[in-house]
């Protein structure tokens, strides 16, 4: 027996299911907001140029002499390191910012023989039509206006008495050294019962953080490294002997190669920026 069929009016429409429809036997359902996707742009991190420090004017290369006492006209004993010239301070080279992307001036120290120099570092001062040089390092300066292959630096024309130099070079090695030389660490007792003396004692915790930092002072070799000294004074030129007297002590011991370049001080002989 089939059961008769109802037929909807034909001005009743369907209203489909959604939502906002509230009944107390369906849930409320709150469908999320679709966002719109942004074009993805790729951008290319590019890290900043890493250069090496400007110095404030062309300087040259010395030899360490020694140390000794200068008396000044007030009286007032000064400790200085005298410091003489060698045959050099040549200008090799003169690097520009359209070539090189920077601009420099190289120059070389110290006549030595040919056969100790390398045929490439020969053929380097060949091609200008230079002496043979031990040493050669460059100034790094804002303008090379002024300077010529060939050239021969003067440290009369650079310096005068007073001004205030950067002085580098390297340091005495002095081997494999412990925290009380190297680091100046205190000592323990050295009585009473005690039994540490010049250990280095503890390093770090066990559990937390279970290492040792990185960086920690312990032992090590001691002095061999390269160090600049700044804000030194020029006591006495003399042209006679053909020497410097820089106030205070300078990096390694006699006959050490020094770099001595105009002092750099922010605002007055090199930018703020």
């Amino acid at each position: 027996m089939s059961l008769p069929l109802k037929t909807l009016p034909t001005s009743t429409t369907l209203t489909p299911l959604t939502t906002s429809l509230h009944s107390p036997f369906l849930p409320i359902f709150h469908l999320p907001k679709l966002k719109t996707p942004k074009p993805l742009s790729l951008r290319i991190s590019k890290s900043p140029s890493i250069s090496a420090s400007l110095e404030a004017g062309v300087g040259v290369m010395a030899t360490k002499l020694g140390m000794m006492s200068f008396f000044e006209e007030s009286g007032t004993v000064v400790p200085v390191t005298v410091v003489g010239f060698r045959e050099g301070n040549i200008v090799t080279l003169i690097k520009t910012d359209a070539i090189d992307g920077y601009n420099a001036v190289q120059v070389g120290y110290r006549r030595v023989r040919d056969k100790k120099l390398t045929k490439p570092e020969m053929g380097h001062l060949e091609k200008s039509g230079i002496i043979p040089l031990r040493h050669l390092q460059e100034f790094r300066l804002q303008s090379v206006d002024g300077f010529e292959v060939t050239q021969k630096l003067d440290f009369n024309e650079l310096f005068k008495e007073g001004d205030l130099v950067d002085v580098s070079g390297t340091t005495i090695g002095k081997g494999f050294q412990g925290g009380i030389k190297r680091h100046n660490f205190k000592r323990g007792q050295m009585t009473h019962g005690s039994k540490s003396h010049r250990q280095l004692g503890s390093i770090g915790a066990g559990t937390t953080p279970g290492r040792v930092y990185k960086g920690k002072k312990m032992p090590g070799r001691m002095g061999g490294t390269k160090t600049k000294i700044r804000k030194l004074k020029i006591v006495k030129i003399d042209d006679e002997l053909n020497i410097l007297m820089i106030k205070g002590a300078l990096p390694g011991k006699p006959g050490n190669l020094l770099r001595i370049a105009p002092a750099k001080i922010v605002g007055k002989n090199i930018p703020k920026n």
